[in-house]
């Protein structure tokens, strides 16, 4: 049985993938930051999965919170086959480069960019163990072009360099049987985030070229898509999920 460990997987597009993957017959690994009650509301709302779950607590910028959820991984399933980062944080305050103070720039480069090295130093060796690892990471339209995204510096630079450390990894680790692949959701507003595909499908957005809000659903079957066994051709790829929109003008 395929393992999956999502990080920053009890709500929103995280909770989505994971379900994405129980309902495929995974088992699956949710890590979670400080939200104990999310985790609780989830053991009842996945009762039906509760032997094929478990929920982790670690902050995915402390190397040694990696090393234990690995290590929690291993002892109750013996082996990890997909990881998605969904952890991450971003600033939703509209700020120039010289109004960030160091902290807050520290936070979006160890939270976006670090953590993944952490990430790929903490799980590679178990999947090239294997011979087999699907591994996916976040970023966000236009990332592979790092462009310019005003009052974003600090978000934009460091999923930008995650988009070069996605590739190269995916190159170094090839041979091992090893895919990594970057999703890079559009908008996906919050009421949307846990929502099926059917629900937004009855709305009309007139904002979007297709015609529809974009949901977790999508995000998470693309992930899903993207891990399965025999889309090993796909690697190294970045792959935006907008609907047509261009969010990143839209921003501005």
């Amino acid at each position: 049985m395929r393992h999956a460990l999502i990080t920053a997987g009890t709500k929103g597009l995280g909770k989505k993938a994971a379900e994405q993957f129980l309902q495929k017959g995974y088992t699956v690994t949710v890590s979670y930051f400080r939200d104990l009650q999310a985790v609780e509301d989830l053991k009842t709302e996945w009762a039906a999965y509760i032997d094929d779950v478990q929920f982790v607590q670690a902050n995915v910028t402390k190397a040694e919170d990696l090393k234990n959820m690995i290590a929690a991984v291993k002892q109750r399933f013996g082996r990890l086959d997909v990881l998605v980062n969904n952890a991450g944080p971003y600033v939703f305050e509209r700020k120039k480069l010289m109004d960030y103070s160091p902290d807050e720039w520290h936070e979006m480069i160890n939270g976006n960019l670090t953590a993944m090295f952490y990430l790929f130093q903490a799980v590679i060796p178990m999947m090239r163990e294997q011979q087999y690892g699907r591994i996916v990471t976040y970023g966000f339209q236009g990332a592979g072009d790092a462009p310019a995204w005003l009052y974003r510096s600090a978000y934009a630079a460091a999923k930008s360099g995650l988009v070069s450390l996605t590739k190269t990894v995916s190159i170094e680790e090839a041979k091992h049987g090893i895919t990594v692949n970057m999703v890079c959701p559009g908008v996906v507003t919050s009421e949307y985030k846990e929502a099926f595909i059917e629900d937004a499908q009855a709305v009309t957005d007139e904002k979007t070229p297709v015609g529809r809000p974009a949901t977790g659903e999508d995000i998470a079957r693309s992930i899903s898509f993207l891990c399965e066994e025999h889309s090993d051709m796909i690697t190294g790829s970045v792959l935006e999920i907008t609907g047509g929109v261009d969010v990143l003008h839209k921003r501005r």
